[in-house]
C-alpha cells in the first residue's frame, strides 16, 4: 500500500511540478505528516525530490527525472483520461484506484504526448454533476470498508456476509455466494445467490459486510451480461410490482427513471413528450414519483393511480381555494 502511494507520489511531482505538502495530501488522501515522511522515504531511496522553502514554495523533482514506466499513445491515454473521470471513478470504491493508475499511465507517455493528451482531455466533459435540462438525483453512497469487502470477496470466490436493509424490511443479515457486480444509471448492484436461488441487492443498501473463508458456491465462468439480462426480464415478468403506463416532459424525464425500479419501454409521443411504460414498487410508491412531477407528467394506466391523483390534487386544490 505504501509502494504505491510513494510511485504515486511521485507521479504527481512529475506531472504538475512543484506542489505543497498540504496539496499532496489531499491528492493521496494522507495526512501532511504522512507525506513528510513518504518524501523522506524517497529521497533516502535516491529519488531527487527536494524542498523550496518559502510562500510559493513545496517539493519537486529535479528536472529530467523519470521513471521506468513503458508508454501509449496519444489516442489511448486520451481516452483514458476522457473516460475515467465520468461515472467509472466511483464504481465500486475503485476511484483512488483509478486515479493512481491514471497518473501512470500519462507519466508512461513521451513528453510531447503527455502534454498534448493532457490538454485535449480538458476539453471533453463526460456525465457531469449538473445536467442543463433536469437535477442530478443523488444515488446512496457506499461506505469504503464495506466496498472493500464486498469486492474482496467477489473476486476472490468466497461468501459474504451482509447486513441488508430491504425496502420496506428492518435490517438483516444474509449469507450469500457473490457473483458478480453490476453498475447501472450511478447504481451498484451485488448478483448472487442465496440457497441457490438468485438475489440481486442494492449496494446502498448493505450497511455492513464480511468475507467470510468458505467459498462460494458459483459456477466458474461468468456473463454478467447474460445474467443481469436474464434477471432483467424476469423482474420485469414478475407480479411484484406495479407496472405503469406515463407521459412525461423531456426536461422531467430523467427524474422520473431515477423515480422507476424499471423501464421496459419507452417511445417519443406526438407533441415531444415521452411516452413510457416503468415499474414501481407498488401504488403507494408510483404516486409519491408521479406527485414530485406536478404537471410534467400524466399517469396514463392504470386507472386507480390516476383516481389517486386526481383525490391528491383535489384535497390541494380545496385547501388553497380560499383565502386564510
Amino acid at each position: 500500500m505504501r509502494a504505491d502511494r510513494l510511485v504515486s507520489l511521485v507521479l504527481l511531482l512529475r506531472r504538475r511540478g512543484r506542489m505543497t505538502a498540504g496539496a499532496l495530501a489531499r491528492e493521496l488522501d494522507v495526512s501532511t505528516r504522512t507525506v513528510l515522511r513518504d518524501v523522506e522515504a524517497l529521497s533516502a531511496a535516491g529519488v531527487p525530490v527536494y524542498a523550496e522553502r518559502g510562500r510559493h514554495g513545496g517539493f519537486a523533482l529535479l528536472p529530467g527525472f523519470r521513471t521506468g514506466l513503458t508508454g501509449l499513445s496519444h489516442d489511448e491515454a486520451l481516452a483514458l483520461l476522457t473516460a475515467a473521470p465520468g461515472r467509472g471513478e466511483q464504481a465500486f470504491g475503485l476511484g483512488p484506484a483509478l486515479a493512481s493508475a491514471v497518473r501512470k499511465v500519462v507519466d508512461a507517455m513521451p513528453e510531447g504526448h503527455r502534454t498534448g493528451a493532457d490538454e485535449a482531455a480538458r476539453r471533453f466533459l463526460v456525465d457531469p454533476e449538473t445536467d442543463l435540462l433536469a437535477r442530478r438525483t443523488a444515488t446512496g453512497e457506499v461506505p469504503d470498508a464495506v466496498m472493500a469487502e464486498v469486492r474482496r470477496a467477489v473476486l476472490a470466490g468466497r461468501r459474504l456476509r451482509i447486513r441488508y436493509e430491504a425496502t420496506g424490511q428492518a435490517p438483516r443479515w444474509r449469507t450469500v455466494d457473490p457473483i458478480g457486480l453490476v453498475t447501472v444509471r450511478d447504481r451498484g448492484y451485488l448478483l448472487a445467490t442465496r440457497a441457490g436461488a438468485d438475489r440481486t441487492y442494492r449496494l446502498s443498501r448493505v450497511l455492513a459486510a464480511e468475507e467470510l473463508p468458505d467459498a462460494a458456491q458459483r459456477p466458474s465462468g461468468v456473463d454478467l451480461d447474460r445474467i443481469w439480462r436474464e434477471r432483467s426480464a424476469r423482474f420485469l415478468s414478475s407480479g411484484d410490482h406495479l407496472a405503469v403506463l406515463v407521459r412525461v416532459a423531456p426536461a422531467r424525464r430523467e427524474e422520473l427513471l431515477d423515480a422507476a425500479l424499471a423501464v421496459r419501454a419507452e417511445r417519443a409521443d406526438g407533441d415531444g413528450w415521452w411516452r413510457l411504460e416503468v415499474a414501481f414498487q407498488d401504488a403507494r410508491h408510483a404516486e409519491w414519483a408521479l406527485w414530485q412531477l406536478g404537471p410534467d407528467a400524466e399517469a396514463l394506466a392504470p386507472q386507480s393511480l390516476r383516481a389517486a391523483l386526481r383525490a391528491r390534487a383535489a384535497a390541494l386544490a380545496a385547501r388553497y381555494g380560499d383565502p386564510p
